[in-house]
């Protein structure tokens, strides 16, 4: 007989596809902060190095350009050719260009950084556009070495990528880069929408220039380059290898496993695993749109899996369409001992504004039925400071969770300083306003209470305490900024023991 339950929740999600947009923890040297702080130094006070744009990309690179954006037949050719002569080539690369809020809030070089840094093709899997903040592993040390590829990557290379309505789209980089309206973005004029397209190549192709020669002016023998690379390998290449270690290894005696924010990819490998012999898997019938998925993993020796009631909990959510698909997964099951389970996987949205319909729904399918035991793990996204009305705090989950007679892993009072995440912004992103002076980390960064498994307070009791993990080694460092080289999310593994109510 099933007397207690060893249950994991965790937001297996790591950082975009930018590996230097946050900071990471890297233990091996001081190699990685001393260029994370010789970058935020020449960002914020350049001195002689701010040199202006045509001296880093030069006049003969814009030619270059015009004549690969004439080859695809853009319109707005001559108006951009004025803008670069007029507006940008004379500009600073720090103080008037990197700096420049106006260039950022018109999204000239973050929109086209979004749809070409990191591309998911049908027909040669992932491939990444030549720049220092994209998981390409292209060699960059030489300026035009870097712009070859660069031109390559965006002009000929082809490919097939999913388009509206699911239509197979046969294009190249340069042909994804959309239309910058100026009813969406009001800094944008009537004068830039209609050469967005071109201009977007051209501030890009800027920004990847200037990215390479700051890089390659701090780091002149390539040291840059082996962090990237050991960052890409560590946190990208082997996260679903090091997520499959911990769940099959670190955690190998866990009755039920409760991941959000995970990729359509993964549900495959972890069946294709011993783990798909231990474990029912469990992922959305409806998956999510923008590949991240709650799923539901639970012990075959100790659960038989007796339904789905995702859609009857997504049909309960009271304001409908605050859920998007993949973001919450339900299910019910019986114990070997016949009692009756349902467990949740849940991920909210940035600012928990859609957590409370989550709970709520999940509390309506499942509250008509007697001595029914109920296990959820939420990533909640709550926050110990919330901005009033815009922002999940966490004091008010705690009532949230308290009013639907729960409790939770840390008690029946949320603690608001029990910190699951801690992550920053660097400076190397096209948007520099979320940017964190590396001193500013603790001050600036994502350092909150967000991630939690709950559970019917009737029927469950915790059995000491619950733990947390940012290392891999069911261990915590508290004020230590995650991911890192051993860790591969910015949440924390959350794990307790539940004793069952007799």
């Amino acid at each position: 007989m099933v007397r207690s339950l060893r249950i994991l929740s965790w937001n297996i999600a790591a950082v975009n596809n930018n590996p230097f947009e946050y900071f990471i923890h890297y233990p091996i040297s001081n190699e990685y902060d001393r260029l994370m702080q010789d970058v935020e130094t020449f960002v914020e006070t350049p001195g002689d190095a701010d040199v202006l744009v045509r001296d880093v990309f030069t006049d003969s690179m814009f030619a270059e350009l015009k004549e690969l954006m004439l080859a695809e037949g853009w319109s707005g050719l001559d108006a951009t050719e004025t803008y670069w002569v007029e507006n940008l080539k004379e500009r600073k690369i720090m103080t008037d260009f990197i700096k420049d809020k106006a260039l950022g809030s018109k999204r000239l070089a973050s929109m086209p950084d979004r749809v070409t840094n990191t591309i998911n093709t049908l027909d040669q899997g992932t491939i990444h556009r030549p720049t220092v903040i994209s998981c390409s592993r292209l060699d960059m040390t030489q300026m035009d070495s870097w712009w070859a590829a660069w031109k390559t990557f965006m002009f000929e290379t082809q490919v097939q990528v999913t388009g509206k309505g699911g239509k197979v789209l046969h294009s190249k980089p340069c042909g994804l880069l959309p239309t910058i309206k100026k009813d969406k973005y009001p800094a944008v004029t009537e004068e830039e929408e209609a050469m967005s397209i071109p201009l977007q190549a051209l501030c890009m192709g800027i920004f990847d220039a200037i990215l390479v020669h700051m890089l390659n002016t701090l780091s002149p023998t390539g040291g840059w380059q082996q962090l990237k690379e050991a960052i890409i390998e560590n946190i990208y290449s082997k996260k679903g290898a090091r997520i499959m270690q911990l769940l099959s290894e670190t955690y190998a005696e866990t009755d039920v496993i409760l991941l959000q924010e995970v990729q359509t990819e993964l549900p495959k490998a972890l069946r294709a695993s011993s783990l798909g012999d231990i474990y029912h898997i469990i992922e959305p019938k409806a998956p999510s749109a923008v590949d991240q998925n709650s799923v539901i993993m639970l012990r075959k020796d100790a659960f038989e899996v007796s339904g789905d009631l995702t859609a009857d909990a997504m049909a309960a959510v009271e304001k409908q369409g605050a859920i998007s698909d993949g973001d919450l997964i339900v299910a019910a099951a019986t114990g070997v001992d016949g009692r009756s389970f349902v467990f949740a996987s849940f991920h909210g949205d940035t600012d928990g504004l859609c957590t409370e319909h989550a709970l709520k729904a999940v509390h309506t399918v499942t509250a008509a039925t007697p001595g029914l035991i109920l296990v959820v793990g939420i990533d909640a996204n709550c926050y110990e400071n919330p901005t009033p009305g815009k922002q999940l705090g966490a004091e008010d989950f705690g009532l949230l969770f308290r009013e639907l007679g729960w409790s939770s892993c840390w008690g029946d009072v949320a603690s608001v300083s029990n910190y699951t995440t801690y992550c920053a912004r660097t400076f190397l992103q096209p948007q520099l306003q979320k940017a964190s002076r590396m001193a500013d980390k603790a001050k600036n960064g994502d350092i909150n209470p967000k991630d939690y498994i709950l559970f019917s307070k009737g029927s469950l009791k915790l059995d000491g305490k619950a733990t947390k993990d940012n290392t891999g080694n069911k261990e915590y460092l508290e004020g230590v900024v995650f991911p890192s080289l051993s860790f591969p999310s910015d949440h924390a593994i959350v794990s307790c023991t539940l004793d069952l109510i007799e």
